[in-house]
C-alpha cells in the first residue's frame, strides 16, 4: 500500500510540474489532460483505498517515508499516517479537485480575454492555473496524509501560499491583489499562533511525531506553565488554543474570516476547490486530528464551540443582505464552517467531519453552478440583474436546487443528517457555551433557508434577466461544465443517508478520534442509524425552521417582491441593515487598526528615525559639525606672524603649568 500513498500524493504534484515547467510546449491541451490525469487518478486510488477500509482488507498505516534530520532527538521527517479519517478526506480532496479540474477547462476556455493584450502576466495563464491547482491538491494531501507536525505544518503552509496565487490570478486587478495579499496576511496572523503551538508540543514531548505526542499527552494534562505576569495556565489549554488560532485562520472562523469572502475575486473554480472541500476545511480536520489533546482541555474547547458558534450565527446573517452570487456562497461557507467548529467544541468530532464531507460536496456544487450562471451571464455576478434562468439554463438550474436543497437539510440529503446531528449533539451538551451554541445554530438553520433561498428565486425564478443582451444570449454551459456538475449533486442528494450510521453513531472513526466517556455526546443522543434518524429529524425544530425560511424567501422574493423591500427599509432605518452590510464592521476596523496603524508607525519611525536621526543628525548633522569647525580653524589661520608666536607662547605657558602641576 506504501506504493498506493506515494502516487496518490505524486500524481498531483507531477501534473503541476510539467504543467508550470513545460506549459508553452505542451499547450493547453497537454496542460489540463496532464493536471487532469494525475488527479484523476490520485481519486481512483484514494476511493480504492477507502473500499479496502470498508471491506477491511487493510489496516491502519503509520510509517516514515524519509529523514530529514534528526536535532537534540526530535526526528524531523516526511511519513504517512493513512487511517478511517484520512481515507475520507483523500477521497473528498481529489474527488471534488478533479471535478473543479474538468469544470475548468470549460470555464477557463476564454481566460485570455481577462489579460490586457500583449500581457506578459497572461502568456500560459491557463496552463499556469492547472499547474497552480494541481499544485493545491498536492498541497493537501500531504496535510491530511501527515504523521507529524512538520509535515502537517509544511502542507498547511503549502495551500496557505498556492491559495494566495489562485485568488491574485488575475494579477492585472487591482481588487484581486488586494484579496490575496489580505488572505494571506490573515492567515500569517493565525499561523502565528500555529507554530507556538507546535512549538510547545515540541518542547515538552521532544517530539513530533502524532502517535508519540498522543501518547504521552495525559501524562501532561496536569502540568502548568506560567504565562506573561506569572499566571499559571494548563500545558494542554495553552497548546490547544495555539493550534486553534491557526485553525481561525485557515478554516476562517470569527475575528479571522475576512480573508474568504474578498477571496472570491479569483477564478470561480478556486472558490469551489479552496472555500469548499479543501483549504478551509484544514482546520476542521487539524482539530478532529488532534482530539487527544483537545479533550484534555474543556477549556479549549469551550474556546472552540463559542467561536464557531457565533461564526455560524453572525456570518450567516451577512449573507442575507449579499447580493454577488459569489459572496452569498461565501458567506454560507463561513457559517458551514461554523457549525463545524461547534460540532468539535461539544467533542462531536465525528459529526463536524460528516459534515465536512458533505458540505464539501454540495457547496463546490453551490459554488460551479454559481459560475455557470455567471458564464450564461457574461460574467455578471449581481442576483438583481438575473431571473428566469431556469428555462435557459435547466442542468444549472436543476443541480443548483440539489445544492440548495442539502444545504438547508432537506430530509433525506446529505445536509439533513450532518446538521441535524451536530443539533442533537449540542443539544445533550453540557459543556460551558453549549446553550448559546445550541440557539446559534438552531436559529442559523432559518437564516441559512431565508439567504439560500433569496439567492435561488431572484437567480433562477421571475420574468428574466435585467440585461436584454445578456437574455438574448444566455444558454446552458459546454458539457465539460455541467457534467461536474452532476457528479457532485450526485453525493449532495445521496451520500448522508448512506454513511451517517457508520460514520457518525458507528465505528468508523473509532481508531483514528478519541473522545472521553464524559464528552461522548454522540452517543447521549439515544437513536442510531439512518431510519431512526430521519423519522426523528423530519418532524423536528431544524427542519420546521429551514421550511420556514423557504417560506419567507418565497413571499418576499416571489409573490411580493416590494415586502422585501419594505422590510429592507425597515430595518435600514433602525440600523441593523447598514451593520450587516457593512460586515459588522470589522474591514474597516483592520484597515484603520492594523494597516493604518502600521502605516502611522511607518511614518512616525520615517520621520524621527530616518529624517530626524539618520538624514538629520548622522549624515547632514556630521557634515555640518565638519564645515563649522573647519570654518573655526579656517579663522585662526589669519597669516600674520606676532598672531602665531602669540599662540606658540600661550602653548608653551599651557604645558609649563601642566607639568608643573602634575
Amino acid at each position: 500500500m506504501e506504493k498506493i500513498y506515494l502516487l496518490i500524493v505524486l500524481a498531483p504534484l507531477i501534473g503541476a510540474i510539467i504543467a508550470g515547467f513545460l506549459g508553452s510546449k505542451i499547450g493547453r491541451a497537454g496542460a489540463h489532460w496532464v493536471t487532469s490525469g494525475g488527479v484523476g487518478l490520485s481519486a481512483l486510488l484514494s476511493i480504492y483505498v477507502l473500499l479496502q477500509f470498508i471491506n477491511g482488507s487493510t489496516g491502519i498505516y503509520n510509517d516514515s517515508l524519509y529523514i530529514w534530520m534528526v536535532s537534540d532527538g526530535i526526528r524531523m521527517e516526511v511519513g504517512f499516517l493513512v487511517d478511517q479519517l484520512t481515507a475520507m478526506m483523500m477521497v473528498v480532496v481529489t474527488f471534488v479537485s478533479f471535478c473543479v479540474h474538468i469544470y475548468t477547462i470549460g470555464y477557463m476556455a476564454h481566460d485570455e480575454e481577462n489579460w490586457p493584450k500583449g500581457s506578459l502576466a497572461g502568456t500560459n495563464s491557463y496552463q499556469r492555473f492547472f499547474s497552480y491547482i494541481s499544485l493545491f491538491t498536492f498541497s493537501m494531501l500531504m496535510l491530511v496524509m501527515s504523521n507529524n507536525f512538520l509535515q502537517l505544518f509544511f502542507g498547511w503552509e503549502a495551500v496557505g501560499l498556492v491559495s494566495y496565487l489562485l485568488i491574485g490570478f488575475w494579477s492585472v486587478r487591482e481588487t484581486a491583489i488586494f484579496a490575496n495579499l489580505k488572505a494571506f496576511l490573515v492567515n500569517r496572523v493565525g499561523d502565528f499562533g500555529f507554530i507556538l503551538g507546535i512549538a510547545a508540543v515540541a518542547m515538552y514531548t521532544n517530539s513530533l511525531d502524532y502517535a508519540e505526542v498522543f501518547k504521552l499527552a495525559p501524562g501532561l494534562a496536569d502540568t502548568q506553565i506560567s504565562l506573561i505576569g506569572g499566571t499559571e495556565w494548563s500545558l494542554m489549554t495553552v497548546i490547544c488554543i495555539c493550534l486553534f488560532i491557526g485553525a481561525m485562520g485557515k478554516s476562517a472562523q470569527v475575528p479571522l474570516h475576512v480573508w474568504l469572502p474578498d477571496s472570491m475575486e479569483g477564478p470561480t473554480p478556486i472558490s469551489a476547490l479552496i472555500h469548499a472541500a479543501t483549504m478551509v476545511t484544514a482546520g476542521i480536520f487539524m482539530v478532529a486530528r488532534m482530539s487527544p489533546l483537545y479533550e484534555l482541555s474543556e477549556t479549549a474547547l469551550t474556546f472552540v464551540l463559542v467561536i464557531g458558534a457565533t461564526t455560524a450565527l453572525f456570518t450567516g446573517l451577512i449573507g442575507v443582505v449579499q447580493n454577488d452570487i459569489k459572496r452569498v456562497v461565501a458567506y454560507s461557507t463561513l457559517s458551514q464552517l461554523g457549525y463545524m467548529m461547534v460540532a468539535l467544541g461539544v467533542s462531536a468530532y465525528a459529526a463536524g467531519v460528516f459534515h465536512l464531507m458533505t458540505h464539501a460536496f454540495f457547496k463546490a456544487l453551490l459554488f460551479l453552478a454559481a459560475g455557470s450562471v455567471i458564464i450564461g451571464m457574461h460574467h455578471d455576478q449581481d442576483i438583481r440583474n438575473m431571473g428566469g434562468i431556469r428555462k435557459y439554463m435547466r442542468i444549472t438550474w436543476i443541480t443548483s436546487l440539489v445544492g440548495s436543497l442539502a444545504l438547508i437539510g432537506l430530509p433525506g440529503s446529505s445536509g439533513f443528517f450532518s446538521k441535524d446531528a451536530i443539533i442533537e449533539a449540542v443539544h445533550h451538551s453540557s459543556i460551558a457555551g453549549s446553550g448559546y451554541a445550541y440557539f446559534a445554530v438552531v436559529s442559523g438553520v432559518f437564516i441559512t433557508a431565508l439567504y439560500s433561498f433569496r439567492m435561488y428565486f431572484l437567480v433562477f425564478h421571475g420574468k428574466g434577466p435585467r440585461d436584454e443582451h445578456a437574455k438574448a444570449h444566455l444558454h446552458e454551459s459546454p458539457k465539460v461544465v455541467t457534467i461536474p456538475l452532476i457528479l457532485l449533486a450526485i453525493p449532495s442528494l445521496f451520500i448522508g443517508m448512506f454513511t451517517v450510521g457508520d460514520m457518525v453513531f458507528g465505528e468508523w472513526f473509532k481508531d483514528a478520534i478519541f473522545v472521553l466517556p464524559e464528552h461522548d455526546t454522540l452517543s447521549a443522543i439515544g437513536f442510531h442509524g439512518t431510519w431512526a434518524f430521519f423519522t426523528h429529524g423530519i418532524f423536528g425544530l431544524p427542519t420546521l425552521l429551514a421550511a420556514s425560511g423557504v417560506a419567507v424567501a418565497f413571499v418576499f422574493y416571489i409573490k411580493k417582491p416590494e415586502l422585501a423591500e419594505s422590510w429592507k427599509k425597515r430595518f435600514e432605518s433602525v440600523g441593523i441593515y447598514q451593520i450587516l452590510d457593512k460586515k459588522y464592521g470589522f474591514d474597516e476596523t483592520y484597515q484603520a487598526l492594523f494597516a493604518g496603524g502600521s502605516r502611522g508607525i511607518g511614518k512616525l519611525l520615517w520621520n524621527v528615525g530616518d529624517k530626524g536621526l539618520i538624514d538629520g543628525l548622522i549624515i547632514n548633522g556630521s557634515a555640518r559639525s565638519v564645515d563649522r569647525f573647519a570654518g573655526w580653524v579656517r579663522n585662526i589661520q589669519t597669516g600674520y606672524l606676532f598672531h602665531y608666536a602669540i599662540a606658540m607662547i600661550l602653548g608653551l605657558l599651557v604645558l609649563l603649568t601642566w607639568f608643573v602641576i602634575a
